[in-house]
């Protein structure tokens, strides 16, 4: 994906995880509450998908956190997403976060998260929000949402920003995530149409052919390239 020598000679970057760099897939869970977790992770890991982020709009995400961790152990990466304030962050710091996700570009978030050194993917739509966050020292930068201006825009970011590293979020599909991958994104970050019906009582063993199914499609562009 990149390295730190990327990064403006001013700005400290945390890259991404070789785990995230090598599958390029995070999923994203929102629940009724965090303690419901752990069976779609496991569905997940074996699919394949091993980034997992834990989102704030989902109660008690800091409690179950550690709880995850010890659980699933170096099988899989939990970040916390929906980010919106310092306080925030560094309680997701503290209870294990691999990395921070935010909705919006906040520099006040993502230079917490550097002085700490976590990964931080802040979320922004335009030109200006976008650069913003990566010359603050994002690992990556989100398109949220992502459905909203499409694979393209990856290579439109590129012409004036070349190192500018996206994960697009937000109506990314399975079988889109490859238009994506080839558009020159680090890699795609999927909620609803990769969890399905997981949380509502869903058949597991179909999350786990989905997940397995898109990372056979992400792996399949990025072996492309």
């Amino acid at each position: 994906m990149y390295s730190t020598e990327d990064a403006p000679a001013a700005t400290r970057r945390i890259p991404a995880s070789p785990l995230l760099q090598r599958t390029r897939t995070i999923a994203v869970m929102r629940a009724a509450h965090a303690t419901d977790y752990a069976p779609v992770v496991e569905a997940l890991i074996k699919g394949g998908v091993l980034s997992i982020e834990l989102t704030l709009s989902t109660p008690g995400v800091f409690a179950e956190l550690p709880r995850l961790r010890d659980r699933f152990g170096d099988s899989a990466e939990f970040g916390v997403g929906t980010v919106t304030n310092v306080d925030d962050a560094v309680q997701a710091i503290d209870a294990g976060a691999a990395y921070l996700v935010t909705p919006c570009t906040d520099t006040a978030v993502i230079d917490a998260a550097v002085q700490r050194g976590v990964a931080v993917y802040p979320g922004g739509l335009t030109p200006t929000e976008l650069y913003t966050g990566w010359s603050a020292g994002a690992s990556a930068v989100k398109v949220f949402p992502a459905s909203v201006v499409g694979a393209g825009y990856v290579s439109a970011l590129r012409g004036p920003f070349p190192d500018i590293q996206v994960v697009p979020s937000g109506g990314v599909g399975i079988q889109d995530a490859a238009d994506w991958i080839r558009a020159g994104a680090a890699a795609v970050s999927l909620g609803g149409p990769l969890l399905g019906d997981a949380f509502d009582g869903g058949d597991l063993r179909r999350l786990a052919e989905r997940a397995a199914r898109l990372r056979d499609v992400v792996d399949e562009a990025a072996a492309a390239l």
